[in-house]
């Protein structure tokens, strides 16, 4: 049973979509009822007999000659059908506390995903100091993560397919906890590189695991959600891990030890927690472990009556075996509509990342202090604000995938982002054409290369100087100078060369001081509120669904790959771009990267929302050109199988 809002919904959803099929008014008069009519299916022979008698019916009440019947047969077909396939998606209304549960314990993974590219934000500014890290240093620190689940992403696939879900979910928490006690006990650079190469493996493995885990287990109506959920914990764990940076900022010098091995706790949990979930259904199902698949399938649905939908899955199955000679790949390839499906996963993946998201992640306090805050604690408390941000405006992500679809929210996150990539370009642009100017120059090391400069943002774009000043009654009197050899929070000489600075003196190694800080912060804010909607989980939910099931790990371990190599090249990037491109330029970069993404999307992404994942592959049996409909997906075929 359902709620009145439920049946409500159902009907409407099942007026619009009789409606949608009958374009033509003479065959619209037929279904203009205000509600569908209860059909009661065992069984595809049932389903098939229903469809013939309605074909002879319809086409006998209006008239249709030789010359039309084909056209009569098709559209009275896709009545039937589609009052089946909402029948079916009433059946499966109801969704138990239990799909949740396990919903919520897979998504553990999300939270140690979130966790890892939230703390190592606010940990790199004492890391930095630390260890005397260079711009090079931080980029590998933060990307050899990334590169390692992206090899790790790639593997998943074949892993998923031999082992099942399960098995590399609690692989990944294994993993993932040997790397953060790495973290939390490093004493060098290497033991901190090798750390965060293992946290990458473990975070690969769950990045294209989990999604998949929770579509195969959630029911149609509420998958969407679930799979979101996923990222609600993605952005969970960014937001946990911003305030434990900011309260063990305080902590030195090993603070960042607690922020970094910290994240061994609920990797703990995700890996015992799994050991008491089952595998999914789907996969049971594929290795022919059918009485497993059902008691599970019961579990999950809360109900005995679990046979249709193991019937359905099972002649998916069946449809699927025939390229089981080739290699998954090939066979994805040589599969129009499964090949189309894959480009569309891996465009979603890459333009999420090129719209610089991650960049804004793991350096969100770097970013913050690059606009000119210059407390160092400050800045990591405004990155915990941003995290917040981005955490809470995932919830309404997760309230509107199911009301107004995929597609739509994906395009309008898409377009905040752009608008709010231009405030920051902007904010970058008029803080560095209203640089200070350095008024003082030190006059015994008038040789150094530091000493060349003029203005303060050119000063502290070359890493080896940076911008002394005082900073008392509002004057600014700044001097370039060069950065200690070994430590770059303070200058080799002159007023800041100690680490403890008279009061009104000024050491700014990486920002200058400028008016439009709360521009560059509010863009960051924006971005982030439009981000965490759509463009954060859509990536994920939209790939967990368009992909056949003896397709789905390989789909997801790629286009996984994908997001892993493109955050790998941008992250590895980002700092080296600051300083070239400058910081204005690189944010226009991101601008344009996004407004070639929002075009793949309007062109190329079809809608998902309430399809049934053997039912999806059919949105791209058709060509390109047809996918520009922002309408929801309409209820496909009992019958349907993979199109070549």
């Amino acid at each position: 049973m359902f709620s009145s809002d439920d049946s409500d919904d159902l009907d409407q959803d099942g007026e619009e979509l009789m409606l949608s099929n009958f374009s033509d008014s003479e065959n619209a008069r037929l279904i203009a009822q205000p509600s569908l009519p209860t059909l009661t299916v065992r069984t595809a022979a049932e389903a098939q007999e229903i469809d013939d008698k309605t074909e002879a019916e319809v086409s006998h009440n209006n008239g249709f000659g030789n010359s039309s019947s084909s056209e009569s047969s098709r559209l009275s077909r896709g009545l039937t059908l589609n009052n089946i396939s909402i029948m079916m998606k009433n059946d499966s209304r109801k969704s138990t506390p239990y799909v949740w549960l396990l919903a919520s314990f897979s998504a553990v993974g999300g939270f140690l995903f979130g966790y890892d590219t939230g703390v190592v934000s606010g940990a790199m500014l004492l890391l930095r100091d630390e260890f005397s890290l260079s711009s090079f240093w931080q980029e590998v620190i933060v990307s050899v993560t990334i590169g390692a689940a992206f090899l790790a992403a790639l593997a998943g696939g074949p892993l998923n397919d031999m082992f099942g879900r399960k098995i590399v979910t609690i692989l990944a928490s294994f993993v993932f906890t040997v790397g953060a006690l790495v973290l939390g006990a490093a004493s060098n650079i290497s033991m901190l590189v090798a750390g965060r190469a293992i946290l990458g493996v473990g975070i690969g493995f769950a990045s294209m695991t989990v999604p998949v885990y929770i579509a195969e287990c959630a029911p149609a109506h509420v998958r969407g959600r679930m799979v979101t959920v996923n990222t609600l914990f993605i952005t969970g764990g960014q937001c946990v891990a911003s305030v434990i940076d900011g309260g063990f900022s305080y902590v030195r010098p090993d603070g960042w030890r607690y922020m970094l091995g910290l994240a061994a706790l609920p990797s703990l949990v995700q890996l015992c927690g799994f050991l008491f979930l089952p595998e999914s259904p789907r996969w049971l199902l594929r290795k022919e472990r059918d009485a497993e698949a059902r008691s599970v399938l019961v579990k999950l649905r809360g109900t005995q009556e679990v046979d249709s939908e193991i019937a359905e899955i099972k002649e998916m199955l069946g449809a699927e075996t025939a390229g089981q000679g080739r290699a998954t790949l090939v066979r994805m390839l040589s599969t129009p509509p499964v090949r189309r499906a894959l480009v569309v996963g891996c465009g979603l993946q890459l333009f999420q990342q090129f719209g610089g998201i991650n960049t804004v992640m793991y350096y969100s306090a770097t970013i913050i202090r690059m606009s000119g805050v210059s407390d160092e604690h400050t800045a990591i408390w405004l990155a915990a604000v941003t995290a917040a941000v981005n955490f809470l405006f995932t919830l309404v992500g997760v309230w509107l995938v199911e009301k107004i679809g995929r597609k739509r929210l994906l395009m309008g996150s898409m377009i905040g982002v752009i608008f709010s990539l231009a405030v920051m370009a902007v904010a970058f642009q008029l803080a560095a054409y209203n640089s200070p100017a350095i008024s003082e120059f030190d006059h015994g090391h008038l040789n150094t290369s530091c000493s060349s400069y003029r203005w303060c943002e050119s000063c502290i774009e070359d890493t080896h100087c940076g911008f002394c000043y005082s900073d008392t009654s509002g004057s600014i009197n700044g001097t370039c100078v060069s950065t200690h050899p070994s430590r770059n929070a303070h200058a080799d000489f002159g007023r800041c060369e100690n680490t403890t600075l008279p009061t009104g003196q000024v050491w700014a190694y990486d920002y200058c001081p400028t008016p439009f800080s709360w521009l560059a912060v509010m863009g960051l804010v924006l971005y982030l509120m439009f981000f965490a909607p759509g463009m954060g989980p859509m990536p994920w939910t939209i790939n967990s669904e368009i992909y056949p099931l003896w397709a789905r790990s390989t789909g997801n371990s790629l286009s996984a790959a994908t997001n892993w190599v493109a955050n790998l090249l941008v992250s590895m990037t980002f700092l080296t771009l600051t300083e070239t491109l400058t910081k204005y330029g690189t944010y226009w970069l991101f601008v344009c990267m996004s407004i070639l993404g929002l075009a793949f999307f309007a062109k190329c992404l079809p809608e998902t929302r309430g399809k049934r994942l053997e039912d999806v592959e059919e949105l791209f049996a058709q060509p390109w050109s047809s996918c520009m409909s922002l309408r929801p997906a309409q209820y496909t075929s009992l019958d349907s199988q993979t199109r070549s």
